[in-house]
C-alpha cells in the first residue's frame, strides 16, 4: 500500500520561512512525477507546483514562482517544498501527490494523480 506522509506545516509570519516533506512509503518514487497543490478554507484545491522522476524539470504556478522551490531525494523517498517570503494568502493545506501517468513532467492536473497524503495545515499570519 502506497502512503505518503506530509510534515513540516505550521503557522508563521509573513515573510518567514518554511520546508515541508512528503514521506513515500510502500513503493519507490523514482517512476513518479511528485506534486504539490494546496487548499485554502473555502476554495478548491490548486496547483502549486511539480517535479518530474529525475529532478530534471519542475515548473510552478504563477502565484509561488520565484518564491517556492521543489526538490527530491530519490534514495530517501522523500519530496520536498521550500517555501520563502510566506504571504497570508499562502495559508491552506499542503498535499503532496504522486503522478504515474507523466514522470517526465508531471501534472498540473490532479486528476493525473494516483496517490495523495493527508496534508499538512499552513497558516501565515500577517
Amino acid at each position: 500500500q502506497v502512503q505518503l506522509v506530509e510534515s513540516g506545516g505550521g503557522l508563521v509570519q509573513a515573510g518567514d520561512s518554511l520546508r515541508l516533506s512528503c514521506s513515500v512509503s510502500g513503493r519507490t518514487i523514482s517512476r513518479f512525477a511528485m506534486g504539490w497543490f494546496r487548499q485554502a478554507s473555502g476554495k478548491e484545491r490548486e496547483f502549486v507546483g511539480v517535479i518530474s522522476w529525475n529532478s530534471g524539470y519542475t515548473h510552478y504556478s504563477d502565484s509561488v514562482k520565484g518564491r517556492f522551490t521543489i526538490s527530491r531525494d530519490n534514495a530517501k523517498n522523500t519530496v520536498y517544498l521550500q517555501m520563502n517570503s510566506l504571504k497570508p494568502e499562502d495559508t491552506a493545506v499542503y498535499y503532496c501527490g504522486a503522478d504515474g501517468l507523466n514522470p517526465y513532467d508531471g501534472s498540473y492536473d490532479e486528476s493525473q494523480y494516483a496517490y495523495w497524503g493527508q496534508g499538512t495545515q499552513v497558516t501565515v499570519s500577517s
